[in-house]
């Protein structure tokens, strides 16, 4: 599955989405390399922290044997050829297209589970497995140029050179375990599926160990339970202190984010790769099967799923500029940087001089309306 971007834990300095600082009440973490990223567990009773890496990576199986357009014996590889006529999937399965369906309405279609063969066209496939950081240092300020002939997804009054596409999405035909998928559309779920993994997987070790979790897997973080309870009142649990900074070079800032909410940041910096003499990175603008212009050097979004967290990310960076006048309108909590290292804020994302212990406002919370961001 294609990834979004990488933390470490505890690290000082890093190519960090997001790192974790050190917190005041005793907590453990653990850290491994899966589908090329950084995946990590932290959980507020050490004590179990062998038996939430277990389950972490029983749901991260789970999902790649689902899933993956890497590994020739996953469902998705086996199925696909077949899906023209119909095919029984897996609850799990089923699972994640659903909600890679959920993020394509979220987004308006920004993010669609319909370019697997658009993908492969760029040479996104399981022979690149471990290649795709092995460009260049460019100084942590790629020159990414993507393919020429791509229109730039904004400002609204630009005509783009090519005619967009009808969504694929829109064709997609579930019937119960029954999956239909037209011929010539290709999915991959890998837009949403490192998201639903990591909720999964916080939630599993939550409702098994009953502890506090954060688990990142890359960009994607997902929390469940009671937070690190530092020196708050013992009913009072406290929140994860996180740095949101994409790569070395870019404009850091720590934040706190309260129990049982999500972080996901989306980067044009990285996952990217030679095709034909142009750089190309993995996030696809859907209406034409091409790189997003990298307008956001990257995106990170606060949510209370990291579904819904990768998914307007991720369609941000397919938006361009018009994404900040879609977070504001939806009062999504989002921050911005821009290809200049410029940052810009919506929702009620904190300010740049933020400091965790000045507030405990979550990022992210609920109305009786429904989903509210900020």
């Amino acid at each position: 599955m294609a990834g979004s971007d990488t933390h470490r834990i505890g690290a000082r300095e890093s190519a960090a989405a997001h790192d974790y600082e050190a917190a005041p009440a005793p907590t453990a973490q653990s850290n491994w390399t899966v589908w090329e990223l950084e995946a990590a567990v932290t959980v507020t009773e050490p004590g179990l922290l062998d038996a939430a890496e277990m389950l972490v990576r029983q749901v991260l199986a789970a999902v790649d044997h689902a899933c993956s357009r890497f590994r020739a014996d996953s469902e998705l590889v086996a199925l696909q050829p077949r899906m023209a006529s119909g095919v029984r999937v897996s609850p799990m399965f089923r699972l994640l297209l659903e909600r890679a369906l959920d993020a394509a309405r979220l987004t308006g279609g920004a993010v669609d589970p319909t370019l697997g063969a658009d993908l492969a066209a760029l040479g996104h496939g399981p022979e690149m497995s471990g290649e795709l950081s092995r460009l260049p240092d460019t100084g942590g300020r790629p020159e990414v140029r993507s393919v020429p002939v791509l229109p730039l997804p904004s400002p609204p009054d630009l005509v783009p050179p090519l005619a967009p596409r009808a969504p694929g999405w829109w064709r997609i035909h579930v019937d119960g375990d029954v999956l239909t998928v037209p011929a010539g559309l290709r999915l991959d779920l890998g837009a949403s599926a490192k998201a639903v993994a990591a909720d999964l997987a916080a939630a599993e070790v939550h409702r098994r160990l009953g502890c506090g979790v954060l688990v990142s897997l890359g960009g994607d973080l997902a929390s469940a339970g009671p937070g690190p309870r530092g020196e708050q009142p013992e009913d009072r649990p406290g929140q994860w202190q996180i740095l949101v900074q994409d790569i070395p070079a870019d404009p850091a800032q720590r934040i706190s984010l309260a129990p049982g909410f999500a972080l996901a940041t989306s980067s044009t910096q990285k996952r990217r790769w030679l095709h034909q003499g142009s750089q190309v990175h993995h996030i696809l603008d859907p209406r034409f099967g091409l790189p997003a212009q990298p307008v956001w050097r990257s995106v990170t979004v606060a949510a209370p799923t990291c579904l819904e967290a990768n998914a307007f990310s991720t369609g941000a960076i397919v938006r361009g500029f018009q994404a900040l006048e879609w977070f504001r309108a939806e009062g999504i909590s989002a921050r911005f940087v821009d290809s200049r290292g410029r940052v810009a804020t919506t929702g009620d994302w904190p300010a740049e001089n933020y400091r965790p212990a000045e507030s405990s406002r979550p990022l992210v919370s609920f109305s009786r309306e429904g989903l509210r961001h900020g």
